[in-house]
């Protein structure tokens, strides 16, 4: 479970916090007695994102339609869309 604090005291102790979070440690951060922010180890709110590249052409094949029929299907999209008036 989380340390929670009061907004003044993580004031107070904002370095402290810091050095938790550097530790693994997560603070809940209090107004008036409810949660409304977090220190955390950035790894907790950012996590490693795997490389895209080993998939790099992978999806060749995948999609039949090419790039002028995706444009008139949308044109026909936005005609009939505009015909009914809810654009």
């Amino acid at each position: 479970m989380p340390a929670r604090r009061g907004a003044e005291e993580a004031r107070a102790r904002f370095s402290e916090l810091l050095d938790a979070a550097e530790r693994g440690d997560t603070t809940i951060i209090l107004r008036r007695g409810k949660p409304v922010a977090a220190v955390a180890p950035i790894a907790e709110c950012f996590p490693k994102q795997r490389s895209l590249l080993p998939l790099y052409g992978s999806g060749r094949g995948l999609c039949a339609k090419t790039i002028r029929e995706l444009r008139e299907e949308g044109e026909r999209g936005w005609t009939a869309c505009r015909r009914a008036r809810c654009c």
